[in-house]
């Protein structure tokens, strides 16, 4: 399949290709410059971006298993503001035929709107990912995706403070998850990214393996879990717009999402490994008829 087949138009905005660099594996692009042609692949979606700087968890961060990957950075990011001083103009005059989405967090439902209405109309975004996984300091730490209302007020406080394309970002543990597809679509979300990380704990030497102690899941492990995310959600919705996430390694991985009707599928850890994949991957898929 040639390069142009591959092509889609998903939120309004074209993408050569349905290969994403998911959300906190790609930081802000330049830290792959040199390193991965970011021009080959469908787009990236920046790590997390709040409204002050956070500096994360304590180290380790990162512990590998045998078969995936256990993490906790802890959302750390410069902040807002030199997101859009210094991360967004680099990507918007380095990066132009690959879109540009922003991961958005926040620990208060207003804050979330915050940082949405601070990006709203910077330059070369093309949509905005809600981390609804974050934790409601307001509510003992229980996460905001876990909750309808919640996810309601985040999404409805966003669409209006934007009209760039929004995504709501659900995670795998959520007890109805296509019925929070659905509280997201209606409160005006354009699209739902599925899965985040699924929650995990290990030991070496009688610690925890992280700072932080617990962390997310990632890597092939979340392959088949993001794959029947994926499908319950876009039946649910009737085909809403779904970027699929989790475990992707191969062009054949790709291909479990779009079989279930995802339309943009992301890589974030087999991309951390080995920076070079997404681009073969890619290949692949216009190699071998998509």
């Amino acid at each position: 399949m040639s390069a142009a087949a591959l092509a889609r138009t998903v939120l309004g905005r074209s993408f050569q290709n349905p290969l994403i660099l998911a959300a906190g594996t790609a930081g802000f692009g330049r830290e792959l410059a040199g390193v991965m042609d970011l021009e080959r692949l469908g787009g990236l979606v920046t790590k997390a971006v709040s409204r002050s700087p956070r500096h994360g968890n304590a180290s380790p961060r990162v512990a590998e298993f045998r078969g995936g990957m256990l993490n906790s950075v802890g959302l750390a990011n410069p902040g807002l503001g030199e997101v859009l001083r210094d991360e967004l103009p680099w990507l918007a005059a380095n990066v132009r035929r690959a879109q540009i989405l922003v991961n958005v967090v926040g620990f208060t439902v207003e804050e979330y709107a915050e940082v949405v209405a601070g990006l709203d109309g910077a330059p070369g975004v093309a949509g905005l990912e809600l981390n609804l996984s974050c934790p409601n300091t307001s509510a003992g730490g229980i996460e905001f995706g876990a909750d309808r209302e919640c996810v309601r007020r985040i999404v409805g406080l966003c669409r209006a403070r934007t009209r760039l394309p929004l995504l709501a970002k659900l995670s795998p543990v959520v007890p109805d998850l296509p019925g929070m597809a659905l509280v997201a679509r209606d409160a005006g979300a354009d699209a739902i990214s599925v899965v985040n990380t699924f929650p995990g704990l290990l030991y070496g030497n009688g610690a925890p393996r992280l700072g932080n102690g617990n962390g997310g899941v990632s890597g092939p492990p979340l392959l088949p879990i993001g794959v029947l995310a994926a499908a319950r959600v876009v039946e649910a919705t009737g085909g809403m717009p779904v970027l699929g996430v989790g475990g992707v390694r191969s062009a054949d991985d790709v291909r479990q999402y779009l079989r279930v009707g995802a339309v943009l599928v992301g890589i974030g850890t087999a991309a951390l490994a080995d920076p070079r994949l997404p681009e073969r991957i890619v290949r692949d898929l216009e190699r071998t008829h998509g």
